[in-house]
């Protein structure tokens, strides 16, 4: 406040209280004297008499002491003056002087500043005038009943002395009443003028800021206030209640007044509209709030409205949408919509009995090798005319994907008769790819293998069809047709060779065909190795070294995965071991299937294996997918916490290519973050591919979890990982997957 006064140019105090002073004074002398007509005879009348008023006055501090504390309302505020460190004897014999003091006919300056600093403090203290003058007129009677008995007093001079005392007594009381009146002029002086400047920021705030503002006062339905922005964003005159509701559009204005009617009737609502800008032809979009202020029997006396232009955060919130629903590629649908469009389908597909839905899951022969050979830029371009091709032989219901790297899915729903009509679109798929590419006046030749799978016949769940049309697919790829149905009890080779290959798996566990591998994790900071990971391999006796992807999923099928997974655990836990007694210690991770997963008995199944090989939780990892833990989230989730309890920590492996949320992703005991090896293939040619590998590793950081990179292949994606802040790194260009043996001489040799 002083600043604000200064600001002002408010004198300073002293000048001010010299200024008062003189204006006290000067009322004193020219007019209270005038008009109590207190003249010299009277002063010096009292003057002669003083000791003998004062000497029978003493006796008053008792009817004051008396007077101040019957009332309750002036013992509160002795009480309070009390609290406060006041003494109250100190205040009445302080009083009582200066009444005494008006006994000696005293009527100079001092005598009124003291007078005027009583009035003063009177304000400040919240003592009312009507009290004081009570107090006064106590004051009073004492002292007529004092001159009319007192003996000393000449009798035919007892009028006179009774005239000069109310004259000085009055006098006193007008001057202090007076002092406490311009106490509270100055005091509702600087209170206006501190809301003056409240009043005027605020209204320099509101001229400034983009929202509009106005009030409706309902009674009258008008526009009781409006914002300088609000008057100047309307160019035609403000109506009630919605100044600028003729910019609104058309097909927008009935859910405003829907809205209006609910704030009425006392509800808060806020909501959304396209609105065209005064003097343009261009929409934008715009927030509008209603904020209803009701009185206590919940009538609504006026609303407070607000409407901010939010046209840019729109487009952002679009744009944001698209990306997420979107691939930055090729512009089809990514993993994400394309498994919610195919749950949609399905949900339909239930309420319509003798209605399908086909899952076609297509991967791309010699695109890794075109990639490689051209250019990542060459590899987008390729993709986006495959993307292109695609489309023409989808139908409009139909919900085409890019799923990741060279794969796409295809969901066709409302099929009655689904196995012709999928083979039809297979046929088409075959047909428009196997047509050369161009790229630079090259031709691109590529092929393509299809897996298929059919609702309800193949499963009634979006995760599980996709997986089953994935099975295909690899089938597929591994007979060398272009497409294949899925088949429960399919292998990934000949259908005559099933039997076969079912038996050779039956019997790989017994007959030991399966062997780890291990790759390294390396600390992009520090360059250590920080941990491996155990890769499953087949040592088939016929085919050689066969990959995870291609018996798993039969090893499913035939319910053999359990044991194969205690297999893993035991094995990697107890290198794992060897590793500590030759003093390295390091966690291993084990990759753990989706039916592995969700299986009864894994987190007990993982304690066993840790007390079988003599280690702690710490030493273990458990690698799982996203789909892994969508099939059952509630039950993801409980499993996560049962291997928490035991200290091992959790990987989400392939991060990027499912659909987990991050509402879940926050919420569940997760260690690691694990980008798929799809994100890195590009990125250091690739700006985008870059962008998105940056994002993951930063909403990593954000959660608290470790990054690692899986599939790095070159000193270039390497170098910008480290770059991008990725905590870890594995891959080919660190080691390839190493058996046991092997693994300690590597270690060996990086530790030096």
């Amino acid at each position: 406040m002083a600043a604000a006064a200064k600001k002002r140019g408010r004198p300073k105090a002293d000048s001010r209280s010299g200024a008062r002073k003189k204006n006290v004074n000067a009322i004193v002398g020219k007019e209270f004297n005038y008009v109590l007509q207190l003249t010299s005879a009277d002063t010096k009348l009292l003057h002669r008499y003083q000791d003998v008023l004062t000497q029978g006055a003493a006796g008053f501090a008792e009817t004051s002491y008396n007077y101040l504390f019957d009332n309750p309302d002036i013992a509160d505020i002795m009480y309070a003056y009390e609290r406060d460190g006041g003494n109250v004897g100190e205040l009445v014999r302080g009083m009582l002087e200066h009444k005494l003091g008006l006994l000696s006919g005293d009527i100079g300056e001092a005598a009124a500043q003291c007078a005027e600093r009583i009035g003063q403090g009177h304000q400040r203290s919240g003592v009312k005038p009507v009290w004081t003058l009570g107090a006064y007129r106590l004051f009073l009677d004492h002292l007529q009943k004092l001159v009319a008995t007192e003996s000393r007093i000449d009798h035919a001079e007892r009028d006179a002395v009774e005239s000069a005392l109310i004259k000085m007594i009055f006098r006193d009381l007008a001057i202090t009443t007076e002092a406490y009146w311009r106490s509270t002029v100055e005091q509702l002086t600087d209170q206006r003028d501190v809301l003056d400047e409240e009043q005027s920021l605020a209204s320099e705030i509101l001229s400034n800021i983009p929202q509009l503002l106005w009030t409706v006062d309902i009674e009258s339905n008008n526009i009781s206030y409006a914002s300088p922005g609000t008057r100047a964003f309307c160019e035609h005159e403000l109506e009630a209640p919605i100044p600028c509701f003729y910019l609104i559009h058309g097909s927008e204005r009935e859910r405003v007044l829907t809205a209006w009617q609910q704030v009425i009737d006392g509800k808060s609502v806020q909501l959304e509209v396209r609105l065209m800008s005064p003097g343009s032809t261009t929409e934008g979009w715009f927030r509008l709030a209603f904020y209803p202020m009701a009185n206590r029997r919940g009538r609504v006396l006026r609303v407070h409205c607000l409407m901010e232009d939010i046209t840019n955060q729109h487009t952002d919130r679009e744009r944001l949408e698209q990306l997420s629903t979107q691939d930055d590629v090729t512009g089809l649908a990514n993993r994400a919509l394309w498994f919610d469009r195919l749950g949609a389908a399905i949900a339909v597909a239930r309420r319509n009995p003798g209605s399908s839905v086909a899952v076609m899951m297509l991967d791309v022969n010699q695109f890794k090798m075109h990639n490689d050979s051209l250019s990542h830029g060459a590899g987008d371009g390729l993709l986006r005319q495959i993307a292109g091709r695609l489309q023409k032989v989808v139908r409009d219901s139909d919900t085409l994907a890019r799923l990741g790297g060279d794969e796409f899915g295809i969901v066709l729903p409302f099929l009655q008769d689904a196995e012709r009509a999928v083979e039809r679109v297979a046929s088409e798929v075959v047909s428009t790819l196997s047509v050369p590419f161009s790229h630079q006046q090259r031709e691109l030749c590529i092929s393509s293998a299809i897996g298929i799978s059919v609702f309800p016949q193949h499963g009634e769940d979006a995760h599980i069809l996709a997986s089953h049309a994935d099975s295909a697919m690899y089938r597929a790829k591994w007979n060398a047709v272009p497409y294949l149905f899925y088949e429960p009890d399919a292998v990934p080779s000949s259908a005559s060779e099933h039997l076969q290959f079912s038996g050779q798996l039956h019997g790989a566990l017994e007959r030991e065909e399966f062997e780890l591998h291990y790759q390294p994790k390396i600390d992009l900071v520090s360059g250590e190795t920080c941990g491996v990971e155990a890769l499953l391999r087949w040592q088939h006796p016929q085919q050689g070294l066969v990959l995870p992807r291609q018996f798993i999923p039969l090893a499913e099928q035939l319910g053999m995965i359990m044991p194969i997974t205690d297999w893993v655990l035991d094995t990697a836990l107890a290198h794992s071991k060897l590793w500590v007694a030759d003093g390295k210690i390091m966690p291993v991770s084990v990759n753990v299937s989706a039916r592995s997963f969700q299986s009864p008995g894994l987190v007990e199944a993982i304690s066993e294996a840790l007390q079988r090989a003599g280690l702690q939780g710490e030493s273990l990892e458990i690698e799982i997918t996203e789909g892994a833990l969508m099939a059952d989230l509630d039950k993801g989730a409980h499993i996560l916490a049962g291997l928490k309890e035991l200290g091992v920590a959790i990987a989400i492996d392939d991060f990027g290519t499912g659909c987990l949320s991050l509402s879940c992703l926050s919420r569940l005991p997760i260690d690691t973050l694990k980008i798929d090896q799809s994100f890195l293939e590009d990125m250091a040619g690739s700006p985008r591919d870059a962008a998105v590998v940056r994002s993951i590793i930063e909403l990593g950081h954000n959660l608290s979890f470790k990054v690692v990179a899986e599939g790095v292949e070159d000193e270039a994606v390497h170098i910008l990982l480290q770059s991008l802040g990725c905590d870890l790194v594995q891959g080919f260009h660190i080691s390839k997957p190493l058996p046991s043996e092997s693994l300690g001489e590597w270690l060996s040799h990086a530790a030096h």
